[in-house]
């Protein structure tokens, strides 16, 4: 065990140098990948079996390629997630989202309540919601072929009979479900195509569709979002948008009574910043 540890510590460094946020985690998530155990487990792995597939990972965690994409898993909330190249890895700001639609749907006096995912990526938010919401019928959106793939591959593991994944624009999409949905949730693009992404995972790795918005301040989709939800939400229904932490007045005002929203409010992720706003469509009172 001294050989394990001695060899994460000098992983550790490595990662440090390249400026990972989190080496120690990183060296310890890859190491139990390489040998198919929990970190909580890697105290059972002997040293003899160490294996050179762990500086494999090293060595591409060290260029900075994403740590899910060498796992191949990604963590949301109480679920293990498929996902790689040509997918959005999700965020755990995105769970805070997820998080305050679940307790809503909670609250609501609706025995099966109808959920709309819009732009559903790796199916993080779609999924938590189906898993975590009793008769919930999750509808996730996904016209992305490489996305859809990637979140086909999720339903099938874990949100089969719970989940139905379309492949379409959310634009337009689920007019059969026009006036019937409880809630719209989605985590839009919606980056300024001039701004660039600061951390390499980002930039380099995730797909530029599902960060990159359209329109001069990138809200192009949001607004897309706004106008699908008010077209496909009961009286009385709930949205959630995710957004950079810039962007919330912005997105606050997308949400006006002109066009029948009601106690439109920004919210904050865990850190504080503003992560997404939240609306009622056509009644006064919020839930």
């Amino acid at each position: 065990m001294t050989f394990l540890l001695d060899e994460i510590a000098l992983a550790t460094a490595r990662l440090a140098e390249a400026g990972v946020a989190s080496p120690r985690a990183d060296a310890e998530e890859i190491a139990a990948f390489v040998h198919g155990v929990s970190r909580g487990r890697l105290h059972t792995v002997k040293d003899s079996e160490f294996d050179a597939l762990f500086w494999e990972g090293i060595a591409r965690r060290e260029s900075r390629e994403p740590l899910q994409h060498i796992t191949g898993r990604a963590y949301f909330r109480y679920l293990s997630l498929e996902v790689g190249p040509g997918v959005f890895v999700p965020r755990p700001e995105t769970e805070v989202v997820a998080g305050w639609a679940i307790d809503r749907l909670g609250e609501m006096d609706v025995a099966s309540p109808i959920v709309v995912d819009l732009g559903t990526g790796s199916g993080a938010i779609a999924l938590s919601i189906a898993q975590e919401v009793a008769l919930a019928q999750v509808h996730a959106v996904e016209i992305d072929p490489v996305a859809y793939q990637w979140a086909k591959r999720n339903i099938l593991e874990h949100g089969q009979g719970r989940t139905s994944l379309h492949p379409e624009d959310l634009t337009d999409c689920l007019p059969e479900l026009d006036g019937k949905v409880d809630l719209v949730i989605s985590n839009p693009p919606y980056i300024p195509p001039g701004a660039v992404p600061r951390d390499p995972e980002v930039r380099d790795y995730d797909p530029s569709r599902a960060l990159y918005g359209s329109g001069e301040d990138g809200l192009d989709e949001v607004r897309a979002v706004e106008r699908t939800a008010r077209r496909l939400l009961r009286p009385g229904g709930l949205v959630a948008v995710e957004h950079a932490d810039e962007q919330g007045n912005a997105v606050y005002w997308l949400f006006s009574e002109e066009n029948g929203w009601r106690d439109a409010r920004l919210r904050q992720d865990l850190t504080g910043r503003d992560r997404f706003v939240t609306a009622k469509f056509g009644q006064e009172q919020f839930v």
